[in-house]
């Protein structure tokens, strides 16, 4: 996960609230065209702010409903009354057990939504995710992210074999990079963070907090 920062909802959405105050996400129907509109809207700049990437597991989407779906982080059973609020929905993928498709009506605790999704969540090399608290590792169970108990081995494997190709990417090898300078190191991490044309690399995310971790342990035993 990166920390999502929330833009303003968009126009026709805000329209629709105002039209309708006490309808429901769920009374939008993707039959009719204007609340069509409004579900595209919704995702195209979910999408956007996210740089075209999965909020949960930073896979690569394109904000069309082929591969991406308006997820609410508070369920919308357990808050009905976010379910129409821009700053409650995020764009995942649509991949199988997985993301929004394995979330459901559970509740997150750890959302991408707050600073401490790029904290404490610990990935690995070999495509693994670790919490560091409960409420880490409780969001990973819930939305398979490729735990040492959820073992999710489709992602844990397609993650390891993406961040390989982007280290791949740099000129650098995957089983050298951990003894590269850490001014190198920073500076990969600095590029990573730069979207291109409005969008970051997938998994690039994922990445950074590989490097960060790494560093972050040799300077505490330094």
């Amino acid at each position: 996960m990166r920390k999502i920062t929330k833009n303003l909802s968009p126009v026709s959405l805000e329209s629709y609230k105002r039209r309708n105050p006490s309808n429901r996400y769920s009374d939008l129907s993707p039959q009719n065209d204007n609340d069509a509109r409004v579900l595209a809207d919704v995702g195209e700049a979910c999408t956007k702010e996210q740089y075209f990437l999965c909020a949960y597991c930073c896979c690569e989407i394109s904000g069309a409903a082929e591969d991406t779906r308006n997820e609410h982080v508070q369920a919308r059973r357990l808050a009905p009354d976010l379910s129409l609020d821009f700053n409650n929905i995020v764009a995942s993928c649509k991949t199988l057990a997985q993301c929004d498709d394995a979330h459901g009506s559970q509740a997150l605790g750890l959302m991408p939504l707050m600073q401490e999704c790029e904290t404490e969540l610990q990935f690995t090399i070999n495509g693994r995710v670790k919490g560091l608290t409960e409420q880490a590792r409780q969001t990973i169970d819930v939305l398979r992210l490729g735990g040492e108990r959820d073992n999710n081995r489709s992602l844990i494997e397609k993650r390891k074999r993406l961040v390989e190709a982007l280290i791949w990417s740099y000129n650098e090898n995957p089983d050298e990079i951990f003894t590269e300078s850490e001014e190198t190191l920073m500076c990969l991490i600095d590029d990573l963070l730069q979207p291109e044309q409005g969008k970051l690399q997938p998994y690039g995310p994922v990445l950074v907090n590989i490097l960060k971790g790494w560093l972050g342990a040799v300077n505490i035993t330094a």
